[in-house]
């Protein structure tokens, strides 16, 4: 039916759905399961899954690491739940809060054999409403049935499957004059992605030439640098600095990503500096988490530029990485410009590991 969701309207209701602890139903050819965020999971949930049949436990391969358990699958690792497991067990796992005073939480029975794809599908959604990566699945015997019985949303993944991999399509909903400290001549554009995610900004500071490489940045959001002002990372400088040098300069374009915490969302973040006060770097907190040490979406960034008809750039980053993404997806980097700003005694140590291990040019 022509008023029917689109499989794109569909997964923005599993992602609301399974933060709101709604499970969701996955299907790949003849398997299907329930899927719920353990994040998100009740006891009463709980106990009504375990009467549908043997929950397992889906995990990435950086948490399975922690918990010294063996993600068979490569990526991620299915645990069956044993019987005796409660909630309070499911989120020790999902959750590395209490991992240095309950370091062993095994004996593990992790699953071999058969298709992980619902497993891997259930993480992927999870991440992507910026949650912790577990989540409990039962099986099913017929996924369309369940899910009309149940009043929950059914995702195919042979149809989401492209869906899930692609980089959705950003429309320009509105740009406004905002005369601004760094510049008067400032000009702010509201970019939508069709998927019903964040919304991104782009910062338009005088009229750069299309036709020449714009001084530009791609900053991702940090309430906590960008508004708090917190000592514990250089964002809110970076960004300051960045505008001011594209002011002085006349022209520039700064594109402000929703893609806060290097893209694991506010609450994950704040897990993560949790973690580090226990004795942990940036990279090993995003670990410990189940997280890898970047989970930004760069293609973002590049669709942005293209769509306001810029090619070429002369990139505001420490980051190598920004550059081989903006090349590998169509936008040229004529030149990198350092960005050195905001170091303080609280962020050393958070400097010195972006440089040793997600090799920043500090």
């Amino acid at each position: 039916m022509p008023l029917s969701p689109s499989i794109i309207e569909r997964l923005a209701r599993a992602r609301g759905d399974l933060r709101m602890g709604v499970p969701v139903v996955l299907t790949s050819g003849s398997a299907a399961a329930l899927a719920v965020a353990v994040e998100a999971l009740t006891p009463v949930r709980l106990a009504d899954l375990r009467r549908l049949g043997t929950p397992e436990l889906a995990l990435t391969a950086r948490r399975a690491e922690t918990l010294k358990a063996r993600p068979y699958d490569g990526d991620l690792a299915r645990l069956a739940l044993p019987e005796e497991a409660g909630l309070e067990w499911l989120c020790a796992m999902a959750d590395p809060a209490d991992d240095l005073r309950v370091p062993m939480k095994g004996p593990f029975l992790c699953l071999r054999g058969g298709n992980p794809a619902l497993h891997r599908a259930a993480i992927h959604l999870a991440k992507a409403a910026h949650l912790l990566p577990a989540a409990l699945l039962v099986a099913v015997p017929d996924g369309a049935e369940t899910a009309a019985l149940m009043n929950l949303t059914l995702i195919d993944l042979t149809e989401a499957a492209p869906e899930l991999e692609r980089a959705s399509p950003l429309s320009e909903v509105v740009s406004a004059r905002l005369p601004m400290v760094a510049s008067t001549a400032g000009r702010v554009h509201i970019f939508r992605p069709e998927d019903g995610g964040e919304e991104h900004y782009a910062i338009e500071i005088g009229q750069p030439d299309r036709k020449a490489p714009v001084l530009a940045r791609l900053h991702s959001a940090c309430f906590t640098g960008d508004v708090l002002g917190s000592l514990k990372c250089d964002c809110g400088p970076q960004l300051r600095a960045a505008l001011a040098q594209m002011g002085a300069e006349g022209a520039g374009v700064l594109l402000y990503l929703n893609q806060e915490g290097r893209g694991i969302g506010l609450a994950n973040k704040m897990r993560a500096y949790s973690l580090q006060d226990q004795g942990f770097d940036t990279v090993e907190a995003n670990h410990r988490l189940g997280f890898e040490d970047d989970e930004r979406d760069f293609r973002i960034g590049a669709g942005i530029l293209r769509t306001m008809g810029f090619g070429a750039v002369r990139l505001l980053t420490n980051n190598p990485r920004k550059i081989a993404m903006m090349q590998g997806h169509g936008i040229s980097v004529t030149e990198r410009v350092p960005l050195r700003v905001g170091q303080t005694d609280q962020n050393a140590a958070y400097l010195a590991t972006k440089a040793a291990k997600s090799g920043h040019l500090l």
